[in-house]
């Protein structure tokens, strides 16, 4: 195994090989698939010379750049982060494709939900052009970048030959990536328009599932109408995958301010027929559920409802479940009779109905329910997410965000209380606003990514008169601004349940800190750029001896220790957001992650007291700057340290 760190993102087509050879070592050889050998040892009933399949002008180059590496990193910017060493989210400026590689290793299988709000390719949508054939020179001359970074953005119009095609291909391959950090029962909600929701169905039916579809939202996102000419449009959509169907679990929504028509010593409830509906349900397929009750019709226990028994006694009236008026077949219990002696007279009833029926019915007292595939109420609204933007910048400064309480019931229904939720067109960063207004709410911990391209505000837009060059300056400040409003409101719900006293700015007077740390209303600022080390790092075999000593260093001298060490997190595959410290040892810079995760110096000529006071903390994995031996013997004396007294230490150089 090398002792060098890789610093690229690695290969998924390769890692798909390996899974091929694992299943039939005999038709790989040397990275290569003999896919006629494979053919034979699966049948030919497995292969056909047609079959259905969705497919478009660059479909081939959008798949094989979901698994091409890329020497990239996440540099940390701690300037333009709140509250650093203590959040657990994170804000990453760059192209998501490039991101969702790096985050590979990190996240794999660890992200519960995902959302994203991707281009709709209007006709005059900027998108991300991924036209993986052609040089970043050829790119450059035909198309023009958006900005001076050339980030992979363009204007898609409908005029363009390749229109919609242009458009799959930005899609699919950040789609793939996406999956990979879904955790097995994790899912993912796509909002989208007319224009491409044929083309994004096929493709998530391809790359998520035909099977793992679980409903498709019909959004209210325009009560007034948008009139189109033929048809005034008041809707868009969101589709809705789970990773795998069979281990996904959603939770019901609440509904705020239910009314309860009846009310007992327990609290309001409302009745429900404690009868079976489906007549599959009978004597014959469930005699166990079909017996009597009997009901006391001279004592009203509440109004309207009756005292019931089990047994038979004198002068009590026997009541069975009804008989189908359709199929005149008797329907039985929902309940078998040792449950429902355990809820007599308290959670099931006796009821005399307004046409003077007798009827057993069971209490329910049920605030919560399954989420519509309609969603149509004005609080959903794009109207009502511009108000909300304009309530935190006190202007409009961004064009059609969504509404926050549109994502705190996506969050709510998929995501529990620790869980991880990305979204990789972040835009103005609605999602991480709503998760943080969730978790003030109901005490979740959740944990937001948010990544964005960071788009030029144009001049002229209300963003860019406001002071704001890119929409990822507008996505930080709004979490700022959300994260203190946020604060300030549980300060006062904490100050009100709790009957404490205001001071004259309502901030509870004896409001404990640790009351408001549990709120995360802080996020990390990374952002997107080539790799951290020098060509020679990749290719020491291309350089001659002569040239070596031109070569001080084989890290760029623009990187500092913080870069360094998330390029290693990156690398090692660890978590981006767990706590971390530096401190000296023997004169020398050690840092410290996740409690000794991972521990890292890349200072010049460590000494052998610092090592080996670094080995004894055995950490997990340890990292050095190869330039911090002065020869090979004193780099072999480092790895046999780590033998001696921590011989299960991972321990890499750079």
């Amino acid at each position: 195994m090398s002792d060098k760190m890789k610093f690229e993102t690695s290969s998924l087509t390769a890692r798909n090989v390996s899974k091929i050879a694992e299943q039939f070592p005999g038709v790989v050889a040397e990275g290569k698939v003999n896919f006629d050998l494979l053919r034979s040892l699966l049948g030919e009933d497995v292969f056909g010379d047609e079959a259905y399949e969705f497919t478009w002008v660059g479909k081939r180059a959008a798949i094989a750049e979901a698994g091409r590496p890329i020497r990239k990193t996440l540099r940390p910017c701690v300037e333009e982060s709140k509250n650093w060493d203590t959040t657990e989210n994170l804000y990453i400026e760059g192209d998501n494709l490039d991101v969702l590689k790096l985050l590979q290793e990190s996240y794999l299988g660890k992200v519960k939900m995902i959302y994203i709000d991707p281009p709709y390719n209007t006709g005059n949508d900027f998108i991300y052009r991924d036209d993986f054939a052609q040089s970043r020179e050829e790119y450059d001359e035909e198309a023009g970048v958006y900005d001076e970074d050339g980030d992979r953005l363009f204007r898609n119009t409908e005029t363009n030959g390749r229109f919609h095609s242009d458009w799959c291909s930005m899609i699919y391959p950040r789609l793939v990536l996406a999956r990979n950090m879904l955790t097995p029962d994790g899912v993912i909600f796509i909002s989208i328009d007319d224009s491409e929701v044929g083309q994004l169905r096929k493709i998530c039916d391809e790359v998520l599932g035909e099977e793992n579809f679980i409903g498709k939202f019909i959004i209210n996102s325009s009560p007034s109408a948008i009139d189109y000419g033929h048809i005034a449009k008041m809707n868009d959509y969101i589709l809705f995958y789970a990773k795998n169907i069979h281990h996904t679990i959603t939770y019901p929504l609440k509904e705020e301010g239910k009314e309860f028509k009846y009310k007992d010593n327990v609290g309001g409830f409302n009745i429900y027929p404690l009868y079976n509906g489906n007549v599959a349900f009978n004597p014959q397929t469930r005699p166990n559920l079909y017996y009597p009750f009997y009901l006391n019709p001279n004592n009203e226990i509440e109004s309207g409802f009756y005292e019931i028994g089990v047994e038979k006694r004198d002068g009590w009236i026997e009541v069975y479940p009804v008989v189908s008026r359709k199929d005149n077949i008797p329907r039985v219990w929902r309940w078998g009779k040792p449950k429902s002696e355990a809820n007599i007279n308290n959670e099931i009833i006796g009821y005399k109905t307004e046409s003077g029926e007798w009827r057993v019915v069971q209490k329910t007292r049920l605030d919560e329910k399954v989420i519509r595939s309609l969603q149509l109420d004005t609080a959903i609204s794009s109207r009502r997410g511009t108000a909300d933007l304009e309530g935190i910048f006190d202007r409009k400064i961004f064009s059609f965000p969504k509404a926050v309480e549109l994502m705190k019931r996506l969050v709510s229904v998929s995501a529990s209380e620790s869980d991880i939720i990305l979204d990789f067109f972040s835009g103005s960063a609605t999602t991480a606003h709503a998760v943080m207004q969730l978790n003030a709410e109901d005490g979740g911990k959740r944990k937001f990514i948010m990544v964005q391209l960071p788009e030029i505000c144009a001049v002229g837009t209300e963003a860019a008169k406001a002071g704001y060059k890119t929409i990822c300056e507008i996505g930080k400040e709004r979490i700022r601004r959300a994260g203190e409003k946020i604060n300030s409101q549980f300060v006062m719900r904490n100050a009100q349940s709790k009957q404490l006293p205001l001071d004259d700015n309502n901030c509870a007077l004896r409001i404990t800190n640790c009351e408001l740390d549990k709120l995360d209303t802080g996020f990390r600022v990374l952002k997107l750029d080539d790799t951290n080390m020098t060509d020679v790092y990749y290719a020491a075999g291309e350089y001659t001896q002569d040239m070596l000593p031109m070569m001080e260093s084989n890290i760029k001298p623009d990187r500092t220790d913080m870069d360094l060490l998330y390029a290693c997190l990156l690398d090692w595959g660890l978590p981006l957001s767990m706590p971390h410290t530096h401190e000296k040892i023997d004169g020398f810079t050690v840092h410290t992650y996740n409690g000794g995760d991972l521990i890292a110096c890349f200072e010049e000529r460590i000494s052998e007291k610092a090592i080996r006071e670094i080995a004894e903390r055995k950490p997990l994995s340890a990292v050095f700057r190869d330039s911090g031996f002065t020869s090979s013997p004193e780099k072999i004396n480092v790895f046999e340290i780590f033998k001696l007294l921590a011989p299960n230490t991972n321990v890499k150089v750079i």
